[in-house]
């Protein structure tokens, strides 16, 4: 048989009437419309390329990948050519280059398909259960997301503010030192990495000044090194101002301290630590986006 496709329905005309005929070809090719359909449900087409041996198969395959909220952006029966490797690789272009991967269920892989995807960087991940494929691609995404996160690690800061506490002057800062207290967080959590700032009140003609401190380059909590510090805990920040900042000359112990938010590190936030952050904290985000008046 010749374009055939496994699983599908195969009906016969009999009586060889041409209207008979159109009414088979509409039968079968319902489930391969349905499938289609299910398809752009499923995604906007950013998605993962799913492959399974039969039509019943793919169908049980998509329903999975619907139920686990992972987007398909094309589907195919059979075994993965390397034709299947091109179309995959289609969303490495696209606006999530993760997705440039292969969901095979039940099928073999051609080696030259196999060789095509190690050169042009598609993933093929294959099992005979689909609870394994949704493993093999969970585990997956979990090591991009990590990989994400360490390289927005700088873009991103996260909400914060702190206090000095005064007792607990260890490094003033100023050229070549660098500033290091200890600090209470009030509200949000502090991160190595955060820069952070205050804000002084106004005089005379000028408006309320914002002075960079710099970046919190590292945290003790308990005489232990930690990555951050949530609300309510205190610990030993070290952070690398820049030579002309000095503690008790450009900010003092009464100065509230804040993490110094943009635009970008927003939205860096947004992207790729959004389940990160607490409610109040992202009601934090909206508080300190006013106050440095970003739009």
């Amino acid at each position: 048989l010749d374009k055939v496709v496994a699983g599908g329905a195969l009906l016969v005309n009999r009586s060889g009437d041409k209207d008979e005929l159109e009414v088979l070809k509409e039968e079968v090719m319902a489930d391969l419309a349905k499938l289609a359909k299910a398809v752009n449900e499923l995604s906007d087409g950013d998605g993962v390329y799913a492959m399974a041996s039969t039509l019943g198969s793919l169908e049980a395959l998509l329903e999975f990948l619907k139920t686990s909220k992972i987007p398909v952006h094309a589907i195919n029966i059979g075994p993965v050519h390397r034709l299947d490797v091109m179309r995959a690789s289609t969303q490495l272009e696209r606006t999530h280059p993760e997705y440039a991967l292969i969901l095979a269920f039940d099928v073999p892989v051609a080696k030259d398909a196999a060789a095509f995807a190690e050169d042009t960087g598609v993933r093929i991940f294959t099992a005979e259960i689909i609870y394994h494929l949704f493993d093999h691609f969970t585990a997956y995404m979990a090591e991009v997301r990590a990989r994400k996160q360490e390289e927005a690690r700088f873009v991103a800061a996260f909400p914060v503010v702190a206090s000095i506490i005064p007792e607990f002057i260890f490094n003033r800062g100023g050229p070549g030192d660098p500033f290091v207290a200890g600090m209470l967080v009030k509200e949000g959590q502090l991160r190595r990495g955060t820069p952070l700032c205050v804000i002084t009140p106004a005089s005379g003609d000028s408006g309320p000044t914002v002075v960079d401190l710099g970046r919190v380059a590292s945290i003790e909590k308990d005489k232990k090194p930690v990555d951050e510090l949530k609300r309510g805990q205190s610990g030993a920040v070290k952070v690398e101002t820049p030579n002309n900042i000095v503690f008790g000359r450009h900010f003092t112990a009464k100065d509230a301290l804040y993490s110094r938010l943009t635009r970008e590190s927003i939205n860096a936030l947004k992207e790729h630590f959004k389940d990160d952050l607490s409610k109040e904290e992202w009601q934090l985000v909206i508080k300190l986006k006013r106050m440095f008046g970003i739009i």
